[in-house]
């Protein structure tokens, strides 16, 4: 009996048994490395319909997509491209530049130099480049030169993310790596400028062959360089971090592509049904249209001279006559799927209010969503501003050591800077008036607290003082000092008029 309950243990135990999957292994295989993903945000922000195909056949999985995809020979169409990715590039460049107001710092002599370095170097222009090549690339990088031949003053260029390299070290940046290409004797040679905290080193290379400087005249005069190790003559940019390739910036494209892509489609599919819509004509072949002087046939085309050919009518009764058909165009599915994937292509990322898209066309005018479109727009210039509020300072910073530098001097210490930017004039500004004037007279905002959330960094803080004393007096508010007890007052006085009132209140208290 033992045996037979072991047994039915021994075989529940074997049926109850869970054993875990042994770990799988799964590859996955990208189709892009980084210089691919450069020239593609390039090739968006360009905008050329024949580029963008040339570019997109040339990736793996290309059938998918509207621009790689091959037609069948005889039913193509013409691919149309929105140019949606330059405006909106274009259009956050320009909110952002146009809300720029400088800087400010205490130390107006360091502050002067920054002037005069920005001056010859045009950095208003410079500016406007930095940061739109940085949206739509991702990153890039600033290098401080000297070239006395040009300028007695530090010299900024400006590299975008496609010709540099990042180096990190324990998460640092330690080396910045910018490349440029030169031909000599119908080679081309990859130079590279290796900038770390403290030196510069100069490598040439043929293909992957690392080749001696002087193979380029040009070339042959620079020197590797080393200097105080607590400054790097070099700084990088990006606003957002990229998830595909760490260390390095993201495009403000990045993961609108696909939309794009059938943004693109949708509109090429559009039009290939209005061309193909066109009136028909049916003409039998007594009445086509000749040339006047040979009275040869004139050449049927699909724009202007598109017509089908029918054989006369000779019964007796006959009628020859031209007779026009045209089929119905489905305008608003084509309208409904173009205004869908529009929004998919501005969604997280700008208002089309912004980008002047008639919002009556996407959502009901009546409703909060203009309003909230709009809140896209601050939000994705706030992200901006904030790389910005740290990036120019580190600039300023950085070309002023160099400029003590070249002077023969030591790089002095960090100024305090204050990066200005003012308000976005936008319709929600209107919107901000309205809420913050609820707020106030709902007696849950003072008026300090009003002005400096309506203006912000657009005003300094002795206009916002003068501001809310200006409207303190409007409203007949007035501030009074609080009677104090002066310190000097004699403490025996005090004390003797104590003693008084107490032997008053005796002698009353007697009489009683």
């Amino acid at each position: 009996m033992g045996r037979i309950m072991d047994a039915v243990k021994s075989k529940m135990q074997s049926w109850l048994e869970i054993r875990d999957n042994s770990p799988k292994r799964i590859t996955v295989n990208r189709n892009e490395d980084l210089q691919i993903y450069f020239a593609k945000n390039k090739l968006w922000y360009i905008g050329e319909a024949s580029e963008l195909e040339e570019f997109y056949r040339q990736l793996e999985g290309k059938e998918t997509t509207f621009w790689g995809s091959v037609p069948t020979i005889g039913l193509e169409i013409k691919k149309i491209h929105s140019g949606l990715p330059k405006k909106i590039i274009d259009k956050l460049t320009d909110i952002v530049i146009d809300n720029y107001n400088g800087v400010e710092s205490e130390n107006t002599a360091k502050l002067d130099e920054w002037e005069q370095i920005a001056k010859e170097n045009n950095f208003d222009k410079l500016f406007h480049k930095i940061l739109g090549e940085t949206i739509c690339l991702g990153d890039g990088a600033i290098k401080y030169s000297y070239d006395k031949s040009i300028s007695d003053l530090p010299i900024l260029e400006w590299t975008p993310g496609d010709m540099i390299d990042v180096v990190y070290k324990r998460g640092r940046i330690y080396e910045i790596v910018f490349k440029s290409y030169y031909k000599e004797n119908n080679k081309t040679y990859l130079l590279k400028e290796r900038r770390g905290w403290g030196y510069i080193i100069y490598e040439l290379y043929d293909n992957d062959v690392l080749v001696p400087l002087n193979t380029i005249d040009s070339l042959s005069k620079l020197q590797n360089l080393s200097f105080d190790k607590s400054v790097m003559w070099a700084e990088l940019f990006k606003i957002d971090e990229n998830s595909k390739f760490p260390g390095r910036g993201a495009s403000k494209l990045d993961g609108k592509y696909d939309a794009f892509d059938s943004l693109d489609e949708i509109l090429s599919q559009w039009i290939e049904a209005i061309r193909l819509g066109k009136a028909t004509k049916y003409i039998p072949d007594r009445l086509l249209p000749r040339d006047k002087d040979t009275g040869e046939l004139l050449p049927a085309n699909p724009f202007d001279n598109q017509y089908i050919l029918t054989e006369s009518d000779t019964r007796e009764n006959g009628q020859t006559k031209i007779e026009v058909t045209q089929p119905d165009i489905p305008s608003d599915k084509y309208y409904q799927s173009y205004v869908t994937y529009l929004d998919l292509c501005l969604q997280g990322l700008i208002s089309p209010s912004t980008l002047g898209i008639d919002t009556k066309k996407i959502q009901d005018p009546n409703s909060a969503y203009e309003r909230q479109m709009e809140k896209t727009t601050l939000y994705t210039r706030q992200s901006i501003i904030e790389a910005l509020n740290d990036f120019i300072p580190k600039v300023i910073n950085g070309v002023l050591k160099f400029y003590d530098q070249i002077r023969g001097g030591k790089p002095g210490e960090d100024i305090e800077i204050n990066v200005n930017f003012g308000e976005y004039d936008s319709p929600s500004f209107d919107s901000q008036i309205d809420t913050i004037t609820k707020a106030k007279t709902g007696g849950v905002m003072s008026i300090e607290t009003s002005v400096k959330e309506l203006y912000g960094d657009s005003k300094d803080d002795n206009w916002i003082e003068e501001e809310i004393l200006r409207l303190k007096e409007e409203q007949g508010i007035t501030e009074m000092e609080e009677p104090s007890i002066s310190q000097d007052l004699d403490l025996d006085v005090i004390d003797n008029e104590t003693n008084d009132k107490n032997n008053t209140g005796n002698l009353l208290e007697n009489n009683k």
